[in-house]
């Protein structure tokens, strides 16, 4: 009796031990995994060529498991720190390889040509021209006259200008947005021609004038242009003379 009394304590003290340890498993199990997960994580340095890491940080962030992480120091804005499971790493570096990459590159060639109901004479280099052919039907311009022509070579969503004129009174900017696929690329291009004339300020007391920069924008506009096409941009009439500017520039996607 006194045998079976003591092998029923003895069931009771085991089982005292042994149920909380049961009941704690879960979580220490999870905290194991956890922690042989951390253990397994593969750590990359990237460079990056073209594009900075909070452009494309967003996009990563996508790719990330709970215990990921992407960093990267403002004052290195190139270089990204990732450390995540070996295929998640695989994932952010074939996206990363996908934005990379090197902007188009956008060669475009502007004309400004003058435009005269009066005057028939036109430029020699722009007697054959077909676009000037075509103007003469539409216009009511009877000589041409080429005023300026200038190449602007520009990286893809950036911006850039250019004076044109005989006197440097105009001034040309621009700004690029390649899309479309690889054999048929469009450049959407946001253009603008100004004209900056000077004027008198009124007299001082002390009877001095300075001239005053007076900019009036002329032609403004977006366009889409199939690389190597030429097209006029617009048309805008000057003060008097019966004379008009027009805009002809071409774009096309260089190396």
């Amino acid at each position: 009796m006194k045998k079976r009394i003591l092998a029923i304590v003895m069931l009771a003290f085991t089982l005292a031990i042994v149920l909380p340890a049961f009941a704690e498993d879960p979580a220490g199990v999870a905290a194991q995994d956890q922690k042989a997960e951390t253990k397994n994580l593969r750590k990359e340095i990237v460079k990056l060529n073209y594009v900075r890491a909070q452009d494309v940080q967003n996009v990563l962030y996508t790719f990330l498991s709970p215990y990921g992480r992407i960093q990267f120091n403002s004052n290195m804005p190139t270089v990204l720190a990732v450390s995540d499971t070996p295929e998640n790493i695989e994932k952010i570096l074939a996206a990363i390889r996908e934005l990379d990459v090197k902007p188009a590159d956008v060669l475009y060639t502007v004309q400004l040509v003058l435009g005269s109901e009066t005057d028939a004479a036109t430029d020699a280099e722009l007697q054959n021209d077909p676009i000037v052919k075509e103007l003469r039907k539409l216009l009511r311009y009877k000589g041409y006259t080429l005023l300026d022509s200038s190449f602007v070579r520009i990286i893809n969503r950036e911006r850039a200008s250019v004076v044109l004129g005989p006197k440097g009174e105009f001034v040309f900017a621009l700004q690029p947005d390649v899309a479309g696929d690889s054999k048929v690329p469009i450049i959407k291009t946001e253009v603008r021609l100004r004209q900056i004339t000077q004027q008198k300020a009124p007299e001082s007391k002390d009877g001095t004038a300075q001239a005053v920069p007076n900019v009036t924008t002329l032609i403004e506009s977006t366009l889409n242009i199939k690389s190597g096409d030429r097209t006029v941009v617009g048309v805008s009439k000057l003060d008097g003379g019966g004379k008009g500017l027009i805009l002809i520039i071409s774009g096309k996607i260089v190396d």
